[in-house]
């Protein structure tokens, strides 16, 4: 299902680490603010890699997009055995951070975008300081909790994190005869993401902290629905997705967005990743939204 996606930034494009008022964090910013700056926060097991094959496109439409390892992800360093900075709270305040290390003056706003467990950041940022942005798009990102099946996923990783270390779970998770199918991997670590270097893939998951992916894996099964919160806002927001999705499943996501009043698209062929399983067709109906907005 998924196209293959490098680890390499495309032309034009930057690999960097933002320097913060919350510490650095590694980035992929690629494109000019013609029309805007778009910040991307991937999911769970992601990385700012997860978005590669979507900076071309965007920065011909016209749009600057910065991706980004969130704090204990891949490139970003965080703390290996205490989950208090990943306290959701926590990571919405990094994205405020790095809104402001990327602002070019204070009237500044962004859109922001979030695939699967960044969509719940990016809207509890959202939430926080809701004047900062311009539009919400969830990408394949429910009102609540995820499904009762993916919530089993998560709790077998978390427990094997508990008495294994990350390389073995990594092994672990390789002699799984039926990997799990979606692209953030709720428990398979990116195997089935569209990127086909495993020993990449191994480094990318040796580079997350344990205790990032357990306050993680317990945020994605204890999510309250604070649909009425973003709807108040009444920020334009967008709710894409696939036509096939076992994380959230896609009518809960079509009620979430008639809930929201929100833009919604489906995008065809792809499922829990749109973003690497049709890049090109999501980054149009991304900057197609965005247009739209102003």
């Amino acid at each position: 299902m998924s196209r293959p996606v490098t680890f390499v930034p495309p032309s034009g494009a930057r690999a960097y680490r933002l320097e913060t008022a919350r510490g650095q964090f590694a980035v992929i910013d690629a494109g000019g603010p013609v029309k805007g700056t778009a910040l991307l926060l991937p999911g769970f097991t992601g990385s700012k890699e997860d978005f590669i094959s979507l900076h071309e496109p965007l920065a011909a439409a016209g749009y600057r997009t910065v991706a980004v390892d969130g704090r204990g992800q891949y490139e970003t360093p965080g703390p290996q055995d205490d989950e208090t900075p990943y306290a959701q709270g926590e990571l919405a305040q990094d994205v405020l951070a790095q809104l402001d290390a990327l602002a070019t003056g204070p009237e500044d706003r962004f859109h922001l975008v979030g695939h699967s467990f960044g969509g719940q950041v990016a809207r509890a940022a959202v939430l926080l300081e809701p004047a900062r942005f311009r539009s919400l798009t969830l990408v394949s990102s429910g009102p609540a909790e995820i499904s009762p099946s993916q919530q089993q996923r998560v709790k077998l990783l978390r427990d094997a994190l508990a008495v294994m270390d990350m390389a073995q779970v990594w092994e672990a998770i390789r002699a799984l005869d039926d990997p799990p199918e979606d692209a953030e991997g709720e428990l398979d670590s990116g195997l089935d993401a569209g990127l086909d270097d495993l020993e990449v893939l191994r480094r990318r998951w040796l580079g997350n902290s344990p205790a990032q992916l357990i306050a993680a894996g317990r945020q994605l099964c204890e999510e309250p629905d604070r649909v009425h919160e973003l709807a108040a806002l009444r920020l334009p927001v967008h709710v894409l997705s696939g036509e096939i999705d076992d994380t959230w499943p896609v009518p809960l996501l079509d009620d979430m967005a008639v809930r929201l009043g929100a833009h919604r698209t489906v995008v065809r062929g792809a499922e829990h990743s749109p973003n690497t399983d049709r890049p090109r067709e999501t980054a149009g109906a991304l900057a197609a939204f965005w247009d739209q907005v102003g």
